[in-house]
């Protein structure tokens, strides 16, 4: 089991914690496996080709055997960070703080939220899709947007269970605090992390705010919506529809295109 361990995927000052400037240092008790647990050590999926790659609690990064990717420790746990001097030696803060670690990170938890509801897993890919490409034409933070996109529906599952419905306004109201352990967990600060929680606590009603990251992550959420629920709308009134509910230029031409190609597929005609 332990000679093939995969080297984690950082350089040579990782974990200051296990050594200092000049002399040795007593092994941090969170890394010592004298005091692991079996539940310390598990599988995390490579996003990519589904690989089932072990992981040690304390490992941040590791190369995917199959396909070669980068995998992100979602169960990764950075309180120590918060006092620790060696923090940054120790956990590579400039790779944690990575956008993209962090959207593999917080992807990997939203998956194991959903557990085995492969639709409300892909409908949130979905819309994390779209807000990155609405993203990269409009602006906006990526890791506020990324973050919210992936979290969007986060409660759905608390509300059906509270309320045994998920309608929006039940979505609206358990999702963020469900979120806010999430992103806590991931170090993300506290301004985008509220920030994060009113895009949630508004994307169903649109109520209480109007950035850039909310707009983008609003049509995004559309996107996929006017694909999986209305499907059969006609081709002018979904232009209506697309002209009154979508927030962004990207994403309203995003839209137009959908009715545009759908008509093309119906009649036959090339572009």
């Amino acid at each position: 089991m332990w000679g093939g361990r995969l080297e984690p995927a950082v350089d040579d000052e990782y974990d200051g914690c296990r050594r200092g400037d000049g002399f040795a240092m007593v092994r941090c008790p969170g890394q010592d496996q004298r005091f692991w647990k079996p539940e310390d050590i598990f599988e995390i999926r490579c996003l990519g080709c589904n690989c089932a790659v072990e992981f040690f609690k304390d490992e941040p990064v590791l190369k995917c055997p199959g396909c070669g990717r980068m995998i992100v420790n979602s169960r990764l746990d950075l309180s120590c960070a918060e006092w620790c001097q060696h923090a940054e030696q120790c956990l590579g803060a400039a790779r944690i703080r990575n956008v993209e670690m962090v959207r593999d990170k917080l992807i990997g938890r939203m998956k194991e939220v959903f557990g085995q509801d492969e639709k409300r897993v892909g409908h949130a890919l979905r819309v994390l899709n779209y807000a990155e490409r609405i993203g990269e034409a409009e602006g906006g933070d990526p890791l506020v947007i990324k973050a919210a996109a992936i979290l969007h529906d986060i409660g759905i599952h608390e509300a059906e269970r509270k309320y045994g419905s998920a309608a929006g306004k039940y979505q609206e109201h358990e999702g963020p605090p469900i979120a806010e352990s999430i992103l806590k967990d991931n170090a993300v600060d506290s301004v985008r992390i509220r920030h994060i929680g009113v895009i949630i606590a508004n994307h169903h009603s649109a109520r209480d705010i109007d950035t850039l990251e909310f707009k983008i992550v609003w049509d995004a959420d559309w996107l996929v919506n006017l694909q999986e629920d209305f499907a059969g709308l006609g081709r002018q009134e979904g232009k209506a529809k697309v002209e009154k509910m979508f927030q962004t230029d990207t994403g309203r031409r995003m839209a137009m295109e959908l009715f545009s190609s759908e008509e093309t597929a119906a009649t036959g005609s090339r572009p």
